[in-house]
């Protein structure tokens, strides 16, 4: 385990030099992964897991549209594709990747269904940290982990099949066993982390709540779309509003900061750019902390997962979120990146 110092504070990485494939398989060798969930989390991390040589189950509600996309990805009804239930029973170490909203919902079942030794595995926080809105409280005699990879669960799944790996967090919330940290590690390389870095439950949550919603997600869409609708009212057409706004940021810009960092993006533009950009991104900041604070506060206070819990739990929550995508997807600046994606040159 490597410990790497970030102008004085120390934080512990494990990375895949710590635990080779042989370990990994050695150290879970007497584990039968139950998978709860095929969504984009569950489905990446099972089969990573399975081509790793990990024995993997999975266990889905019969007969819905993931009980369907199991069977078409190989999983076989009554062997390696079971009821949640009985897959629960089987499991030694039980993947719990069904949405927040049905962890909740299914959290009886699952209670009633573990066994003395296993390991509860998590990929969020969210159900243990907001135990008074979930009631998931894991009994004291299972180890209670956590491997989050920090990414869909698609790019967990490209990145292991390209050969790399995902950047994830860990953590152990409970050690019934004496052997939850090693399970742990091991469960994380098998899913097709590159390295791990250690937190908390807690920390978790609220970081990964408060980044959906800011500069990952919510906040870089509202970004983009004040300035598309401030450069189409200022008369310039759908297309160059769509490259300034998002093309060239997210073709172009965002590779090259990931790949060598903001202060060597600002060194390697025009200086009309970095000047406009020194100039400008603390203005941006002054303007934006406000938010971010009020939204970490409601991250932290658990008025989010209220809110996720009751609008994800309502029964016309489908039909209510396709309504909110169809908006999104109909608007003309994702009209203009439809058109715009269709001609770069590797699509030619």
């Amino acid at each position: 385990m490597k410990t790497i110092s970030i102008d004085g504070h120390e934080e512990h990485i494990v990375e895949r030099s710590d635990w080779p494939m042989e370990k990994v398989r050695e150290t879970l060798k007497d584990e039968t992964v139950a998978v709860i969930g095929y969504g984009v989390q569950g489905r990446g991390q099972s089969l990573n897991m399975k081509d790793n040589g990990i024995k993997v189950i999975i266990g889905l509600r019969e007969g819905g549209h993931s009980w369907k996309l199991a069977q078409e990805d190989g999983w076989v009804p009554g062997e390696t594709l079971l009821p949640i239930p009985e897959a629960v029973q089987k499991g030694t170490i039980i993947q719990y990747l069904l949405s927040d909203a049905g962890q909740k919902d299914a959290w009886p079942v699952v209670k009633e269904n573990l066994n003395e030794g296993d390991a509860l595995y998590f990929s969020h926080g969210f159900s243990v940290v907001f135990k008074d809105q979930t009631g998931v409280v894991p009994p004291e005699n299972v180890d209670v982990i956590l491997v989050a990879p920090k990414g869909s669960g698609t790019t967990v799944r490209r990145l292991f099949l390209e050969g790399r790996g995902i950047n994830s967090s860990y953590a152990v919330f409970q050690d019934f066993t004496g052997r939850a940290s090693d399970r742990t590690q091991a469960m994380g390389i098998a899913v097709g982390s590159g390295y791990m870095f250690e937190t908390t439950f807690e920390k978790e949550v609220l970081s990964d709540l408060t980044g959906e919603r800011g500069v990952l997600m919510g906040a870089i869409y509202g970004l983009w779309l004040a300035q598309y609708e401030v450069l189409r009212e200022q008369g310039h057409s759908p297309s160059e509003a769509f490259n300034e706004t998002v093309e060239e940021a997210t073709q172009s810009l965002y590779p090259l900061i990931g790949e060598n960092g903001m202060d060597w993006m600002y060194a390697n533009c025009s200086t009309t750019a970095q000047r406009g950009a020194l100039d400008w991104f603390k203005k941006f900041r002054d303007a934006s902390k406000p938010v971010f604070e009020d939204l970490y506060e409601s991250v932290k206070t658990g008025k989010e997962a209220e809110r996720v819990i009751e609008v994800n739990s309502a029964p016309d929550y489908r039909e209510k979120l396709q309504v909110e995508l169809d908006e999104i997807h109909n608007s003309e600046m994702w009209k203009a990146g439809e058109v715009v994606r269709q001609l770069r040159p590797e699509r030619a």
